[in-house]
């Protein structure tokens, strides 16, 4: 039997004490260690954590700055800022947006559009607040407050938007603002825009963003670990835009608004003596409010669709022959090229042929009008003096002359989008269609027609620049400008017209425009109490054979004639020239006229004394609950219709299985 082992206590105090050594080592360099450590962080790293926690708990919110405001020319405000309650969303807050955005769907009436628009924001918007719904309602706000709780990371703001409160009358002119979308992302200085939803798009809103916007500030506050506020630790105050003073006159707008009631067309009023535009409709017109938060697919088709097209700016970009709206113009290069004087007369027999073709272009007037002068051309309106005249001067000084006057170039309005129309001549022809110019074509051209494009605002340029004899303008909208921001503002002609004829030219040609409205195509609209220079036009839609004459009554509504009517008031003091364009109106003298006497009776007579003013607060509230009404029944009657279509269309189908 084996005795048991004794243990060798030396050799176990040994083992006991490298123990100890092992361990008193390891505490120490585990000691040294977080020494170390310490310090880094407390030395070397400081600057940096101390950073990080401050983000932790020390929230950098941008501050946008008011937009400016826009006046007309009496102070009258046509583009308004409104508090509204905005729904934001934080993406460094929020683990799952899009879990988040469909719970929120319910309640802020969110679409499946909507929820993808905000997320493709949310992925480029690093840590700052993406807008989820502007101008939220009593109830919605309610809804959430109640859900609050679970929606970490959404909080609701009151923020300022665009507001125009005359809804359609300014649209083309002002334009409307809109959500920052994917392409204008890419191209702002994102700075300038932190905190910022809106944009300028079109109109004044577009051409005058920079200065309307202003400049952002900022405010640094503390939060909580819910991102509650705790306390505000400082701020830079944003800078607010510039507010804009237009020329417009509200009275006049309204009166051209309520003259073009359900037509097609547009009017262009401008001060001949220094280029301000007072007047600028195009109807049909839409309410520009539902663009600012995001129109509704339905809604914008409906624009989109309307066979009238009330989104087509048709002062600016619509190009029309003009018919006869360019004789005095076209009758002054006549003096000017030394091709007529005012006593020089032609006979027409009511036609015109080239040398050697035995093609007619015929004169409105069947029969003709005899001996014609240039005073009694412009006064009957007398074609065949043009044709004769355009013969003999030929396209390309034709071409040269009407340019002079703003034709086939942009006038430089303060738009956006401006259209530039089509005056003629053998270069642009053959650079458009490859093929040479015919004789033939200056004859149509020369009253306003076949390749002849212009605009309203074109047409009424023209003729302001006639009726200050001959003194170049650029159209503009801008009067004033006050705030931060340092603008140039147009208060005079920028220059004349080259033109070889006599001063005294100018003033014959008001004399026989003068005549017009006296004894000639436009004495619909005389009056005894002021002196009015117009001159009515009838642009031709549809072709007629040779040998037909136009019949009415025969051709389909939107196959009329288009009416014009262009002209100035006081004759011996111009304030106010214009264009008038009524789309398949049928005839200048008979309906675009009337229209512009009305506008003249205004300026000239009403304005001082009895002005158009706005309806009041109160007033307006009534008018857009009965337009909302309006607007529902029409829906609702659409919806009726389209719903009897498809029940007619299924009975079809059924009947002819």
């Amino acid at each position: 039997m084996n005795k048991p082992l004794t243990p060798n206590t030396e050799q176990v105090n040994k083992i006991f004490t490298n123990r100890i050594v092992i361990l008193g080592i390891l505490i120490f360099l585990g000691l040294g260690g977080l020494i170390v450590r310490y310090g880094y962080l407390q030395v070397y790293a400081h600057d940096k954590y101390t950073t990080q926690a401050d983000n932790n708990r020390i929230k950098l919110i941008s501050a946008p700055p008011s937009r400016g405001y826009i006046y007309d020319r009496n102070g009258i405000i046509l583009a308004d800022n409104q508090p509204v309650f905005t729904a934001m969303l934080s993406p460094a807050e929020v683990e799952n947006p899009e879990r988040t955005l469909r719970l929120l769907a319910p309640i802020f009436e969110l679409t499946d559009t909507d929820i993808t628009d905000i997320l493709a924001r949310l992925s480029k918007s690093k840590n700052d607040p993406v807008t989820v719904k502007i101008d939220l309602t009593e109830a919605q706000l309610a809804q959430f407050s109640e859900r609050k709780p679970f929606f970490r990371g959404v909080t609701i703001q009151s923020k300022l938007t665009r507001s125009y409160p005359y809804d359609e009358l300014f649209a083309h002119v002002i334009g409307y603002v809109g959500r920052i979308n994917d392409k204008e992302t890419k191209r702002i200085d994102k700075d300038r825009y932190a905190g910022t939803d809106l944009i300028g798009k079109i109109g004044i809103e577009d051409y005058y963003e920079d200065i309307l916007l202003g400049q952002p500030g900022y405010q640094s506050v503390e939060t909580d670990a819910h991102g509650n506020i705790l306390r505000q630790l400082d701020t830079k105050p944003p800078v607010s835009g510039n507010d804009i003073t237009l020329s417009l006159d509200y009275g006049l707008q309204k009166i051209a608004q309520q003259q073009l009631d359900g037509r097609r067309g547009a009017i262009v009023a401008i001060d001949p003596k220094n280029g301000d535009v007072l007047a600028f409709v195009s109807n049909p017109s839409y309410d520009p409010n539902p663009f600012i938060s995001g129109i509704s697919f339905k809604d914008y088709d409906a624009l989109r669709d309307d066979l009238d097209q009330p989104l087509y700016n048709r002062a600016l970009q619509g190009t029309y022959p003009p018919g006869s709206t360019i004789k005095p113009f076209e009758g002054l290069g006549a003096i000017h090229y030394g091709l007529r004087d005012w006593e020089t007369t032609i006979y027409d027999p009511g036609y015109f042929s080239l040398p050697g073709d035995s093609h007619r272009f015929r004169d409105w007037k069947r029969g003709g009008h005899g001996t014609v002068d240039l005073k009694k051309s412009i006064v009957m309106s007398v074609d065949t003096y043009y044709y004769k005249l355009a013969y003999e001067m030929g396209i390309q000084r034709l071409h040269d002359w009407m340019v002079r006057f703003g034709f086939g170039k942009d006038t430089g309005i303060d738009l956006p989008n401006e259209k530039s129309g089509i005056m003629p001549s053998p270069k642009w022809k053959k650079d458009t269609y490859g093929r040479d110019w015919l004789p033939g074509e200056t004859i149509s051209v020369s009253i306003g027609q076949g390749y002849f494009l212009a605009t309203p605002l074109q047409i009424a340029n023209a003729t302001a620049m006639t009726a200050n004899k001959g003194y170049h303008i650029t159209p503009h909208l801008l009067k004033s400008s006050d705030g931060a921001a340092d603008v140039k503002v147009i208060t005079r002609p920028d220059g004349k017209i080259d033109y070889n004829g006599k001063p005294a030219d100018w003033t014959r040609m008001h004399d026989a425009m003068e005549s017009v409205v006296e004894n000639g195509t436009g004495r619909g609209i005389y009056t005894p109490r002021y002196r009015i220079a117009g001159k009515t036009g009838t642009a031709q839609v549809k072709s007629i054979a040779q040998g037909k004459r136009y019949d009415k009554s025969a051709i389909d509504k939107r196959h009329w004639d288009h009416a014009w009517f262009n002209g100035f008031a006081p004759v011996e003091d111009p304030q106010i020239a214009l264009a008038v364009l009524v789309e398949n109106g049928g005839g200048g003298s008979a309906v675009a006229a009337p229209i512009g006497r009305a506008l003249f009776d205004y300026w000239v007579l009403q304005r001082k004394n009895d002005p158009i003013l706005p309806p009041t607060a109160d007033e307006l509230k009534i008018i857009k609950r009965q337009k909302a009404l309006e607007k529902l029944r029409n829906d609702a009657l659409r919806e009726k219709e389209a719903k009897a279509l498809e029940e007619q269309e299924a009975t079809t189908t059924a009947t002819s299985e």
